[in-house]
């Protein structure tokens, strides 16, 4: 029997079947064909069953699927480091591959900490912010602000040693490093959209006084960009306005094929690793790190990317959500949040999402609202119509 995730097993409604999917569409095995507005948790940038993808896995297949990477390596994973290296901004230069995005949030956090243990340091403090998701390893639930999904495991700073969460305003944030600075490893965050917290926008100048009190105390900037890299922000990846020390990326790297993620460490951070003291090297390893069907995907994915002019697409899915939303109006809606490829409307009662996907789906529209959130992170190869369909399914909900 299958464990269903964040479901409750007694009461969950029957799972819908897919048989077969292709761009932004999928195919049910009692036929119905639903555009599936959330990217399957927010990955599948490229649509489904896409050629160039398919060659890719297919292509690697032909030599071999997977060889570990402690004391081997191959032609893939050593591809996609040398794309990343040149892809990414400033020095983000030394790539340590795991499985998912959560792992790869865990690995982040273990570099900051033994980052500074190597020195002798005995900082041991981390910063986050409120209402942040960054995974269900227990790492990142530590550093998790958000009581729907870890309260089993103590949501928010009660309970937890040396994890403090802030909101992201610069007066919160100039006063927990005035308070805490000194003692803290790395301040790690969803930079301009967090999402599972609820897709919740802030402006970027946080970012960059950040940046600045980070360089002040000598504490590590992660960027968790495992749900908002790869364009979701309208960005290429928010790195690109505030170079982090670390950044994460995960989901969109493989396009939603297969998972894998990457986290990716600037020379400063490198270097404090780097050293004859065996007791100094980064002891981590998941399997199936570095996996090649992965790799290859991943380094096709982002040749789609850049030979697609994707920032442009991205554009054109904000322009065209602005114009569809502009006039929605309710006394049950909170907000209307816009950014990038997303679009979240926050409504300010729980209840009155109750039905809504039964209804999107009788509409021919995929969607998986959360708590208050009603949302839609498409693929970026939606069409116009597509995405119109799916904003009016919407805008409808609140119009009958």
């Amino acid at each position: 029997m299958i464990w269903y995730p964040y479901e409750q097993m007694k009461t969950m409604r029957q799972p819908i079947p897919i048989q077969d999917a292709k761009g932004v569409h999928l195919y049910t095995a009692d036929g119905h064909d639903l555009i599936d507005s959330v990217s399957s948790w927010w990955s599948v940038i490229h649509g489904y069953h896409h050629p160039v993808l398919d060659a890719a896995i297919t292509g690697q297949l032909q030599h071999f699927a997977h060889v570990m990477l402690g004391g081997l390596t191959h032609e893939p994973v050593e591809r996609l480091s040398e794309k990343l290296r040149e892809w990414l901004p400033g020095d983000l230069n030394y790539c340590f591959y795991s499985d998912s995005g959560s792992v790869a949030v865990e690995v982040a956090l273990k570099m900051a900490l033994q980052y500074f243990t190597n020195q002798g340091s005995s900082r041991r403090g981390i910063l986050a912010l409120k209402h942040a998701y960054h995974g269900d390893t227990f790492k990142a639930m530590e550093v998790g602000d958000d009581a729907d999904y870890h309260f089993a495991f103590g949501a928010g700073d009660t309970g937890k040693k040396d994890v403090w969460h802030i909101p992201a305003e610069i007066p919160a944030l100039e006063a927990a490093f005035a308070a805490h600075g000194e003692y803290l490893t790395c301040f790690i965050v969803e930079p301009l959209l967090q999402g599972a917290g609820g897709m919740r926008m802030y402006d970027v100048s946080f970012l960059r006084r950040a940046r600045e009190l980070c360089d002040q105390y000598g504490v590590l900037l992660i960027f968790d960009e495992v749900a908002t890299g790869f364009g979701r922000t309208g960005n290429r990846f928010v790195a690109d306005l505030v170079l982090p020390d670390i950044l994460v990326l995960g989901k969109a790297l493989t396009g939603g094929y297969i998972g894998h993620a990457v986290t990716v460490a600037n020379e400063k951070v490198y270097q404090g690793f780097y050293s004859d003291d065996p007791t100094h090297a980064l002891m981590h390893g998941p399997t199936f790190m570095g996996n090649a069907l992965a790799c290859s995907t991943a380094l096709a994915s982002i040749r789609l990317f850049e030979e697609g002019r994707y920032l442009d697409r991205i554009a054109r899915i904000e322009a065209i959500s602005r114009r569809e939303m502009a006039d929605l109006s309710d006394d049950r809606i909170k907000e209307i949040r816009i950014m990038g490829g997303c679009v979240c409307v926050e409504v300010k009662d729980a209840a009155v999402l109750h039905g809504y996907q039964q209804y999107a789906y009788e509409r021919g529209v995929f969607s998986r609202p959360f708590l208050r959130h009603l949302y839609a992170m498409v693929p970026y190869v939606i069409t116009e119509e597509e995405l119109v369909r799916v904003l009016t399914v919407m805008m409808d909900w609140f119009r009958r």
